[in-house]
This record gives C-alpha cells, sequence and structure tokens, in this order.
C-alpha cells in the first residue's frame, strides 16, 4: 500500500515477527551446502539420491506411496486436480472462495487445463459439510485447504473434516489437500501427519513458507498417480537438471523446524493474549490454531503501513509487510506468522509496538 521501499528497511532489521529473518544469498547456500553428508552428487532431473530419497522421506511423513518434487505449488496442484477430474472423467472442482487457484493463479486451472470451479461455501468462513451437500453438480475433484490462509489460518475441526472427505468418497470424488501450510495444522489437531494426510487422496505441501526452503514443494499420493504427475510435471516445464538445492534446503527445514511447530503455536497463543487487549487489534481466529493468525486494526491502512516502516526503521523490528482492508469500513487486516525469529521478541513488547503503531 506504501510507495516506499521496503526491502531495504527489512534487510536491517534484527528481529522479525515472522517465519523468515534477514540473511545473505551467501548464508543461505552455505547452510544447505553443510547439511549434505558426504560426497553425495547433485541429481540430473530429479534422478539421485539427494532429491529421490528426499522423495521417499517425505511420502513416509505423509503415509502415502510415493512423492514427487515439484518448483512450485502452483504446478502440483494444477496437475494434480487435471489428473484426478481425468480419472473421473469429469471436469469440475470443487474449492473455497478464497482458494490459491482462484485468487492467485489466474485461473490457470481453466486456460491450461480445461477445468471448472464450483465456488463453495463463504469467502469468510470454513467450508462446511452443509455447503457441499448443496452441491448441485457433479465434481471431478474436491480440494480443501488446511488451514485456510485467508480467513485467518481456520482449521475445521476433526470430525467435520473427516465427514468432508467421507461425503466425497462417497461419491467417487477425488480429495486433494493443499497442504502449504499443513506442518503449521499438526499440533492443533494432535495427529500425526500421515493420519491428517490419510483423509486425502492426494496432497501438496510446500517446503518454504515454514520451513525456510529456497522454494518447491512436493505432491504425495499413491505410487501410479505420483508416476503420471511426473509425466505432467515434463510438460509444464518443471522437470529441472538438478532439483537437488530445493531437497536439500526442504529436509534442513523439516530437521530444524517441524519439531518446532507447537512452540511457535504456543508463542502465537501468548503473542495474541497480549495484542488483544491493545485498543484498535482484534486477533483473528482467537486463540490462534496455528502459527499464522491475523489481526484486525482499527484505522487507515496506508498510515498502518507507513507506521509499520517507521518502527522497522527505527527500532529495528519488522512486524508485517502487506496490510489488506476488511469488509470493515476503517478495519485492515495483517497476516502474522510465527516462526523461529518471532521467538525473540516478548509478547508485552510486541503489544507495545502494535500500541505505538495504532497510536501513532
Amino acid at each position: 500500500m506504501t510507495e516506499r521501499d521496503w526491502l531495504p528497511i527489512f534487510r536491517n532489521c534484527e528481529r522479525v515477527l515472522g517465519t523468515k529473518a534477514p540473511v545473505t544469498a551467501a548464508a543461505l547456500l552455505r547452510a544447505a551446502a553443510d547439511s549434505i553428508e558426504g560426497d553425495a552428487p547433485p541429481d540430473l532431473y530429479g534422478k539421485g539420491e539427494l532429491v529421490e530419497g528426499f522423495e521417499r522421506r517425505v511420502a513416509e511423513l505423509l503415509g502415502k506411496e510415493a512423492a514427487v518434487l515439484m518448483p512450485s505449488g502452483t504446478m502440483a496442484q494444477q496437475i494434480a486436480l487435471r489428473l484426478h477430474c481425468e480419472r473421473a472423467g469429469r471436469q469440475t472442482v470443487a474449492f473455497h472462495p478464497t482458494c490459491h487457484l482462484e485468487l492467485h493463479e489466474r485461473a490457470a486451472y481453466s486456460h491450461l487445463h480445461g477445468l471448472h470451479a464450483a465456488l463453495v461455501g463463504e469467502r469468510d468462513r470454513l467450508i462446511r459439510l452443509s455447503d457441499l451437500e448443496e452441491l448441485g453438480e457433479p465434481l471431478g475433484a474436491l480440494l480443501l485447504e488446511l488451514p485456510q490462509r485467508e480467513i485467518g489460518g481456520l482449521l475445521p475441526e476433526w470430525d467435520e473434516l473427516a465427514a468432508q472427505t467421507s461425503w466425497a468418497r462417497e461419491r467417487g470424488v477425488a480429495v486433494h489437500l493443499d497442504g502449504a501450510r499443513l506442518w503449521e495444522s499438526g499440533p492443533y489437531y494432535e495427529r500425526s501427519y500421515a493420519e491428517i494426510a490419510a483423509l486425502f487422496d492426494t496432497v501438496y505441501v510446500s517446503l518454504y513458507k515454514s520451513l525456510g526452503g529456497f522454494a518447491g514443494c512436493l505432491l504425495a499420493g499413491p505410487a501410479d498417480f505420483v508416476a503420471e504427475a511426473r509425466i505432467w510435471q515434463v510438460r509444464h516445464g518443471g522437470r529441472l537438471f538438478h532439483l537437488f538445492p530445493l531437497a536439500v534446503s526442504g529436509a534442513l527445514g523439516l530437521d530444524r523446524l517441524l519439531a518446532r511447530m507447537p512452540e511457535f503455536l504456543a508463542h502465537a497463543r501468548a503473542l495474541t493474549a497480549a495484542l488483544r487487549d491493545v485498543p484498535g487489534v482484534a486477533v483473528v481466529p482467537d486463540p490462534p490454531q496455528t502459527p499464522l493468525f491475523h489481526l484486525h486494526l482499527q484505522g487507515d491502512g496506508e498510515a498502518i503501513a507507513e507506521r509499520a516502516l517507521d518502527i522497522a526503521e527505527q527500532r529495528r523490528v519488522w512486524l508485517f509487510r502487506n496490510v489488506q482492508p476488511t469488509a470493515l469500513p476503517g478495519v485492515h487486516k495483517v497476516e502474522i506468522t510465527v516462526g523461529e525469529p518471532a521467538l525473540a521478541i516478548r509478547p508485552d513488547e510486541a503489544a507495545e509496538l502494535f500500541a505505538e503503531l495504532l497510536g501513532g
């Protein structure tokens, strides 16, 4: 919203209320390189133990037969939905109105794959079983996102989630999980990732959002499905000469950060317990269900963005980047995801900074 160049300001900050602190390219590459054991050679077009071993590791973690490493979630999810629809002989995919495919991919599912969208439920809440029961057209696939990012990282309760996936399977509809932030969902459900993924036919997980990898993702599912997805990966231009940097940095994130998700959730709840008492701040959801949550801030969006940059310059503490409008006049939202860097910011200090932000 602001015209100021935020990146130099961010790079000068000492602490960050988020998942990624300022770092040099050399440091990122060095950490990934130092994590490689022995003299493993680079892969060639995905062939090699650094990539293939990592694919097996994630497939096992998710309880699936196989997984394929791809450069982007946009690619992986379009491929998954296309294959599900081809197998079903139906071209309609159901998903939430704020699904990434709908908001951020310029209708690529339609332009590239001839798929049609059936938007399910309302923009400001989770999909309900009753929403699915009202669908009047046959589906090739149902996509569910865990957690639902655009509405504050909300998660359906377990029984509701199981009921929705059962509804689909009873009708021969494949269920795909947009698990870009699945790693953050485990602590809330208090279930293994394999148990969560078992509700779904296929699963996409990101390697960089909360794991700090360079980029990339994995698509996991039945072995024959993943084999066919690899063909479409080639057709999408996603079978790169070397994929091992994505695998190595993703594996490093799994090693360092996956077991700390409960710690990040606990800190998110401690932060929001302090922030909810700041005038002009509302926590969504309250309390957070994942380390990702939204803050609704009262005031002018441009002014809020400018004051956040002022605080970053003066205090060298980064609070957030994007300020977005809500349906309520004079109320704007910001997204916070608690990761390792955010642990350095105490709840009382966060409350002080947001009071300064809104009081300035």
